[in-house]
């Protein structure tokens, strides 16, 4: 598919002719100096949402700067994830600095940053493919800096951008509206739950067994086979996305443990301790389905104390994700021990009165999740102008 007013060839290039790769940096998080500045400090879960990308869930100094190997970008770099979750990419709209897990590309002159950034978002399956580790997957600068892409003439790379970032601005709106009830949810939540006078002290482990996310895996592994839930799946939901899964392929003599309905799941591990212990219930009924490698999930055993949907509510409260907080671990990378946690004594609800919370939110997250259904329709439409417009 193209514009009728273009025919020249397009130019087989590197993104290394297109764009400088700069890494990111994480201060030493055991210095309060370093932390709280006035520099805006991005982290994967933070970038991909939304085109562009303004303020970030944590700040650094300069001081912090400085002592790092984070890079001050300028406006209008592209923050591409490359650790763990790849592939994913926005626009900073500001100077910012980003965490290691991103290589980010900042664009020659010759080169428009949209079209760059529609263009970086095709390649995401090569990304993906050449991505390497035995704790988290991760792909290098230089393979970045090799990857091929067909480029048009400037004027070109403007008509086409213009057209996607119309699909962008409409998507944006739909996030909007999905934020808000995301927001109205969250204040029902806190109140519902924390005004509750009727209150047991449980533990994880008095109702629910842990199990661990695949082992074993390689880059190789990805892209076929059975689902398997990510990361960024249990990181941004409350319940599962059940129709947003990826892929891994399953030898029949592994032993890998398996996802259940009723089974709530926890991120694991990340670069920020706000990001550990992030959690959603998977009340779907695909099967086998796994979990990725930076997350466990707990099996309930017990429901006459739980009501596993409920749970899907109960773990993003203002009061859980403060006790949950302390336990992550690190100093660059931070890890939640399961021990720990599944020990861990919280004040739930009756189960009566779990169902009847339960109830009441859930009518609210229909409504979301018939606005994220909105959203996803704009997505594949974007999606199939990618597939089109470039070549």
């Amino acid at each position: 598919m193209r514009f009728p007013e273009f025919t020249g060839e397009w130019a087989t290039k590197s993104i290394n002719d297109l764009a400088t790769v700069v890494g990111g940096g994480t201060p030493d998080t055991t210095i309060g100096s370093y932390w709280n500045g006035n520099i805006q400090w991005f982290t994967p879960s933070e970038i991909g949402k939304d085109k562009y990308v303004a303020f970030s869930q944590r700040t650094i100094s300069n001081k912090g700067l400085n002592n790092s190997s984070a890079k001050l970008l300028p406006p209008q770099t592209i923050l591409l994830s490359t650790r763990a979750t790849v592939g994913e990419c926005s626009i900073a709209i500001d100077e910012c600095t980003t965490n290691q897990g991103f290589q980010s590309l900042i664009a020659n002159k010759n080169v428009s940053v949209d079209f760059l950034y529609y263009l970086i978002q095709t390649k995401r399956k090569e990304l993906i493919k050449k991505a390497c580790g035995s704790t988290f997957l991760e792909i290098s600068v230089n393979e970045i800096r090799k990857i091929r892409v067909n480029v048009p003439s400037i004027q070109e790379q403007e008509k086409i951008a213009g057209l996607l970032s119309l699909i962008d601005e409409r998507i944006a709106t739909q996030n909007k509206i999905i934020e808000k009830y995301e927001s109205l949810i969250q204040a029902m939540c806190d109140t519902l739950i924390e005004s509750e006078l009727c209150k047991v002290e449980l533990s994880f482990s008095d109702f629910g067994e842990p199990y661990s996310g695949l082992s074993g895996k390689s880059a190789e592994d990805f892209g076929e086979g059975c689902p398997y839930i990510t990361y960024m799946n249990v990181n941004q939901n409350q319940i599962i996305d059940t129709t947003n899964v990826g892929l891994v392929k399953i030898n029949e003599t592994e032993q890998q443990s398996v996802v259940r309905y009723g089974d709530i799941l926890f991120t694991l591990s990340s670069e920020t301790p706000e990001e550990v212990g992030m959690g959603a219930v998977y009340l779907g009924k695909t099967y086998p389905l796994y979990l990725n490698s930076f997350c466990f999930g707990v099996h309930i055993i017990d429901e006459s104390k739980i009501f596993p949907p409920f749970l899907a509510y109960y773990i993003s409260t203002q009061s859980f994700r403060k006790a949950v907080y302390p336990l992550a671990q690190g100093s660059t990378r931070f890890n939640l021990q399961k021990s720990d946690f599944m020990k861990k004594v919280f004040p739930f609800p009756i189960a009566e009165r779990q169902n009847k919370i339960y109830s009441v939110l859930k009518t609210y997250s229909d409504k979301l999740s018939a606005e994220k259904s909105i959203a996803k329709l704009f997505c594949e439409q974007k999606n199939y102008l990618l597939r089109q417009l470039f070549i």
